[in-house]
């Protein structure tokens, strides 16, 4: 399943060529340091875990055995990472309870954002995504920013496809109080103010 560009690469690594390692460093380190990022949020921490992803990659990487793509693989090496560095640093609590939410509120958060500009609402859904616990964040961005399959999601984290469903439906739920909670009252606020 790995492509044939980091196929050629991790056996030349493996056959004694660290300079190779360079190549697929390059090719998947602001993927990793993303991730990191969004899960930790800060930047240090973000680069640390890079460091890091790459270390164990390159250590274990004749351990990988290409019955998935590299990213993936490397993904999940990043993601466990960024959990330990996370719970390391446990000062980041922070839970939203889940209200009902019915089609017309969720109809009407989504009129609303509609009205905003498209790189206001950008780093309004970013804020309101940083609100989310680190895992329902994570599981988001994977499954929306970094377009990563279910299977890749699975093979990520290491859950269930059941469980991956729940917390991705838990996480948009949340998200989506989120957004209600702080898009509307400044909507409102501005309304009329042109």
């Amino acid at each position: 399943m790995t492509n044939n560009n980091d196929q050629l690469y991790i056996t030349k690594v493996i056959n004694g060529d660290t300079n190779a390692f360079a190549y697929l460093v390059d090719a998947y380190k602001n993927m990793v340091y993303s991730l990191a990022l969004k899960m930790t949020k800060n930047r240090e921490e973000a680069e640390e875990i890079s460091q890091d992803t790459f270390i164990k990659a390159y250590k274990n990487l004749s351990k990988f055995k290409g019955d998935s793509k590299f990213s993936t693989w490397l993904y999940r090496i990043a993601y466990h990472a960024s959990l330990d560095a996370i719970k390391k640093n446990k000062n980041n609590n922070n839970t939203l309870e889940i209200n009902e939410i019915t089609f017309n509120q969720i109809q009407s958060v989504e009129n609303i954002l509609e009205g905003i500009e498209r790189k206001e609402r950008a780093k309004i859904m970013s804020n309101c995504l940083d609100k989310l616990p680190e895992e329902e964040r994570s599981i988001i961005w994977m499954f929306y920013y970094d377009e990563l399959s279910l299977k890749e999601i699975i093979e990520v984290t290491q859950f269930s496809e059941a469980n991956i469903k729940v917390k991705l439906h838990r996480a948009r739920k949340k998200l989506l109080a989120i957004v209600k909670e702080n898009v509307e009252p400044e909507i409102i606020s501005n309304y009329g103010r042109k």
